[in-house]
This record gives C-alpha cells, structure tokens and sequence, in this order.
C-alpha cells in the first residue's frame, strides 16, 4: 500500500486517479510520495522513504530541489495543467490595462444611492477612456505552455505579438503561431512593444529581469503585465516608472505591501490558475505522475531529474537514480548479471551531473544484488518495480 500525503486540499478528481492499492491522507506521515500546492516544503523533513513530490501547478519554489535531488526523490510539476486559466486572466489583464475598466468601477460603486447617476456617467466617463488593443503590439517573454497560448490569443484579437526565449522547446514552437515574430534581443521587444507579459520561472537568473535598467530601453506609457511571479519584477523599479510615467499600468497577479493601493497598479490576489478546471488538471496531472513512477518508475515532467518513460513489458524492472559518471552502466549491469537475469530493455538518460537508469528483467533480483547497488558511492537510490 503506497501512502500519498496530501500538503494542500487536492481536488477529488486528482484522488479518483488512485486506486485501492494507494491511502491517501492529509499531511501523512512516512509517505512514499507527496501532492502539493502553495505549501512551503524548504523545512518538510525528507524522510528515507519519500520517492516523489508532485507539485498540482508549474512553479516549484515552495521546495528543496536540491535536498530532493542529494536523496533522490523525484520532484514533479503540471506544466499546460493550468495553462488555459492563466491565459485567460492574462487576457483579462490586457482589458483592464487598456481600458480604464477598474477605475470606472471603481467610481460607479462610490454612487450607491445618487439620483443623478445617469446623467453624471455621461461627464464621468470621459475619465475612463482608454484604447483598444488591436493594432497594438504585445511582447511577450516566455513562450513556454501559457507564453505560447497567450501569443496565439493575441493574433485572434488583431495584436501584433513578438516573443522571446532563448530557451524555446520544439515541443513549443511547434505550437506557436507562425506569424509571432521571434526576437533574439530581449531589450529588441522592450523597444518595440506598447504591452509586455512575462511568462518566466523565478530562477536566480530571471529574478528582478524588469529593473530599471530593463525599464529605460521601453516605450513611454508602457503597460507591463506579470502573471507568471512576483520577483520577476523589482518594487522599486516598477513604483519609480510608475510615478515618473514611463510605465503607464502595472498588471500583476502577485501584490505586496509596496504594490497595493498604488494608482497605477491592478493587483490580483494570485488567481492566475484559480479556476475549477485549472485545479482539477493540475490535480489529475499530479496524480498519473505519482502512479507512473510509484508503479513502474517512469519519470515524466520532472523538475529535478531526467525525465524517462519506458513501456513496462518485463515482470521486473530496476530503478536507479545516480551521478552522471563514467562506467555506471556497467558497474549496474555487472552486479544485476550475476543473478543471471537477462536484462531484456534499458534506458539511460542524464541530467547535469544527475543519471537515471531503468533496466528491465526476465526474472527478479536478489535483495543482495539491489543492496549492493545501493550501497554505491555514486546511487541515491533504487527501486524495485513489480508488473
């Protein structure tokens, strides 16, 4: 029986995905595998037992990748689970930047009980005018499972769009519009753009990419929307082209102290992927990652890890997380032959300095042969999986 330990309320549809041989319980203790949301798990004792987090969303700064990674437990994210949600918040967020759609509200719900309602909109909404968005071009930096369906939606809404990352998947160009218009010079779609979404992890290397530096080589009356995390843009930064008007409109769904209430900044209360359906993809996701590795260690959308899938056909299959170093494979290999089982299927696939491996068998190891493996300077960890 594999024990699920559940950090956040999980939606009953991700549950449903488990069967009789899984127990599932709210923050379980000695679990096989985890299923989080926004719980912070940078202090969550790693114990021996625990092989798999899965994270029901994208970003995985709530936890320790590294302490993960030095006990070899398999780190997962949803990555698309909650796309559709966040782009249409996003989509929202153009409105609203374009439009002067939340200070005209804003105005109406001060009018409760005025007689002369009517007849005032018709002076008041002077004040409110904004500007359409078609014609108008959208930059947008990350062009990864929701950058790409942002830049898609855009073209539909008669945007010019151009797009930025250095990192593009071919599993994402291929669904990236042909007429988006791929810049290699980030500061190049600065220049040329009236609004700018990012769409970026939080990584040492993102973090604070809007400063003021970034800020000097934009439009004028730039509208800037961050849907994707809070310290992709610096405080200061934003608040000083705020008032100074460089930066016409700050769109985030990531507000702080220094953020609320300022004139010039839509704050949302992080609701980019709280929609019904977003939380049950995620959740549904989360799961069938928990089930592929827990049940025949496959790894897919791994964070932390080489990500390999295999088609089970063997009655065993080894598992083996381990350093990327020479002469590996046949240390394993050697020590799993002398039970003389054939090994009928093997994968071997790295990331960095991180290996897994997977090699199935005709007939089961010794305990003293996966001991053995295990006990190996460079493994982090073994599993035996049973068809």
């Amino acid at each position: 029986m594999n024990k699920i330990s559940l950090m956040n309320v999980i939606a009953p549809k991700g549950l449903a995905v488990f069967d009789q041989n899984y127990q599932c319980q709210e923050k379980a203790e000695n679990p096989d595998a985890i299923i989080v949301r926004s719980a912070d798990l940078h202090d969550y004792p790693y114990n021996d037992n625990l092989k798999a987090i899965a994270r029901a969303g994208a970003g995985v700064n709530n936890i320790d990748l590294e302490a993960c990674t030095e006990k070899g437990i398999v780190v997962f994210n949803t990555p698309g689970a909650n796309a559709n949600a966040v782009k249409e918040l996003v989509i929202a967020g153009l409105l609203l930047a374009s439009r002067d759609l939340y200070h005209g509200i804003e105005w109406v719900n001060t009018q409760k009980g005025s007689e002369t309602l009517t007849k005032d909109v018709e002076k008041q909404k002077k004040k409110y005018a904004g500007h359409e968005i078609a014609g108008k071009t959208l930059g947008v930096v990350g062009l990864g499972a929701i950058g790409s369906k942002v830049a898609n939606t855009a073209l539909h809404l008669d945007m010019n769009v151009l797009g930025y990352d250095p990192y593009l998947s071919v599993d994402s160009a291929w669904k990236l519009s042909r007429w988006v218009e791929h810049k290699v010079d980030l500061n190049d779609l600065f220049a040329n753009s009236d609004f700018i979404s990012l769409h970026l992890p939080l990584l040492d290397s993102t973090k604070g990419l809007i400063n003021k530096e970034a800020i000097a080589h934009m439009k004028d009356g730039v509208k800037i929307l961050n849907f994707a995390r809070g310290g992709l843009v610096d405080d200061d930064a934003i608040l000083e082209a705020l008032d100074s008007g460089k930066v016409a409109l700050y769109v985030t769904d990531f507000p702080d102290g220094k953020l609320a209430g300022h004139q010039k900044v839509i704050a949302l209360p992080h609701l980019g992927a709280s929609s019904e359906e977003s939380e049950e993809n995620c959740a549904v996701a989360a799961a069938q990652e928990i089930r592929a590795y827990l049940e025949e260690g496959n790894i897919i959308n791994s964070v932390n890890l080489p990500n390999v899938s295999l088609d089970m056909r063997s009655p065993y299959r080894v598992g083996v997380i381990h350093t990327n170093t020479p002469k590996m494979l046949s240390r394993i290999t050697d020590i799993l032959s002398k039970d003389d089982a054939n090994i009928e299927n093997l994968m071997n696939k790295s990331r960095g300095n991180i290996a897994y491996t997977i090699l199935d068998l005709d007939t089961a190891p010794t305990q003293e042969s996966l001991d053995v493996i295990a006990h190996l300077q460079q493994v982090m960890r073994i599993n035996l999986f049973k068809k």
